[in-house]
């Protein structure tokens, strides 16, 4: 049976395999995290290029059916080059603009991403097509990233550096936050705890997965399978990432 990729910079991604594993529990999963080179988001479109053809090279030789790209920077950067080379399905993220600009409030929504994703013209390019230019701020939230990295996804220093990122937000303007980086969804605790009750906080997971089962045939044998975990190549053992699916479980 032919595997399902997900490919990520870092630890981000895994919060997409988790949706995948409560739609699609059949599937056959590979999960890549390229750990040895986060964060993306800091890097030159150039070397983020290079990196992610570097990966999907390695993962396409493990006789998978389609590639999650679970990464939005690298989504932004490289999508349209992958899907030019490679013949599989490659779902990408895309920040979730669109949900938001439907709901009934009508107010802004605040696009928090890391620093490459929000300079991309992919993203403004959606917000355009949206209409939604001036409906849409944008605040990076790079830190996180880093954060996330070293598995501190709570505590003092993660709650001061998002106290001090939302602290010239005028959240009565707002109806809602997008996480536009996947790593952002294991802080979501802590972003409700400092943020009005009204704000709707979005992200990218559920449509990203309802996409992916749009374009593959999906294994209905009854079968559950271990996950492949890999780390910039190297095998690892799912303990490694037990903290990230812990958390998600919560």
């Amino acid at each position: 049976m032919k595997k399902l990729a997900f490919f990520d910079s870092g630890l981000g991604g895994l919060t997409v395999l988790h949706e995948a594993l409560k739609q699609m529990p059949q599937e056959q999963y590979i999960y890549f995290a390229d750990s040895d080179h986060a964060p993306y988001g800091t890097k030159s479109s150039a070397a983020i290029k290079a990196l992610v053809f570097d990966v999907v090279d390695f993962l396409v030789q493990q006789d998978i059916k389609a590639l999650v790209l679970a990464c939005n920077t690298a989504t932004s950067v490289v999508i349209k080059d992958l899907r030019q080379q490679y013949s599989i399905p490659i779902i990408g993220m895309e920040p979730a603009i669109k949900p938001a600009m439907e709901l009934p409030s009508n107010k802004k929504t605040l696009v928090c991403a890391t620093e490459k994703t929000l300079a991309e013209n992919k993203l403004q390019l959606l917000i355009e097509n949206l209409n939604a230019t001036d409906k849409v701020e944008r605040l990076s939230l790079q830190k996180l990233v880093s954060f996330a990295e070293n598995f501190e996804f709570k505590g003092s220093k993660v709650h001061a550096y998002l106290s001090q990122s939302f602290s010239k937000i005028n959240w009565a303007e707002f109806d809602s936050i997008v996480l536009g980086c996947t790593h952002f969804v294991y802080f979501k605790p802590i972003i409700k705890q400092l943020i009005p009750p009204h704000i709707h906080i979005l992200d990218g997971n559920k449509g990203t997965i309802k996409h992916l089962q749009d374009r593959i045939s999906l294994n209905t044998n009854g079968e559950t399978f271990p996950i492949e975990f890999f780390s910039s190549k190297k095998p690892m053992p799912a303990t490694h990432f037990a903290p990230c699916f812990n958390l998600l479980n919560q």
